[in-house]
């Protein structure tokens, strides 16, 4: 059983930096790391991916006030996006220990999960019903994703704060689709 994890756990470590590099990604070079055994490119990638991703899902949650046409939904989002802005200060925290540099290698990529800038113009142009099915579609999504590649990074990652945080996220991403269900 161990061994099989272990492959499993390789696996999806690989399946995380091949989806990276298949979409022109790859880890950046540390400059002047603080620790350079602290963080592998597991934990940078995961960083540098997981900063992009809550910053196009908090540009759909910051609309949910104006045009949710469920309360309860617009409420649950103004939730989340409280917690992404948490996460992204210790995402950006986290970046700034890596030693790597801020250099946005996702800058215009559509990951799976990821909120797509389309989507956001979409939702500018929608209320209501309309709204919330566009909301809960892309932010279930997004949440599914993160907590796979907080998964990946606490099990193939090596610094240990990245990895303590890659646990809070993913933790706070399972009570997020529990109380999503419950709203939606």
């Amino acid at each position: 059983m161990q061994l099989r994890r272990n492959v499993l756990t390789r696996r999806t470590a690989a399946a995380l930096l091949l989806g990276l590099a298949a979409a022109g990604c790859t880890p950046q070079p540390a400059a002047d790391r603080p620790a350079p055994a602290a963080f592998n490119d597991t934990d940078t990638a995961w960083i540098q991916l997981m900063i992009p991703m809550d910053e196009r899902a908090a540009l759909l949650t910051d609309l949910a006030p104006a045009r949710a046409g469920h309360p309860a939904l617009a409420a649950w989002a103004k939730e989340t996006r409280k917690r992404l802005g948490d996460e992204l200060v210790d995402l950006r925290e986290l970046l700034r220990l890596s030693g790597v540099p801020d250099t946005r290698p996702h800058e215009g990529h559509t990951m799976p999960g990821m909120v797509g800038l389309d989507t956001v113009r979409r939702a500018r142009t929608v209320t209501g019903e309309g709204f919330d099915r566009l909301l809960t579609g892309s932010l279930r999504a997004h949440l599914v994703q993160v907590r796979m590649l907080c998964a990946s990074e606490r099990t193939a990652g090596s610094a240990v704060r990245a990895k303590d945080l890659a646990a809070t996220i993913e933790r706070s991403v399972a009570e997020r689709i529990t109380r999503l269900d419950e709203v939606a």
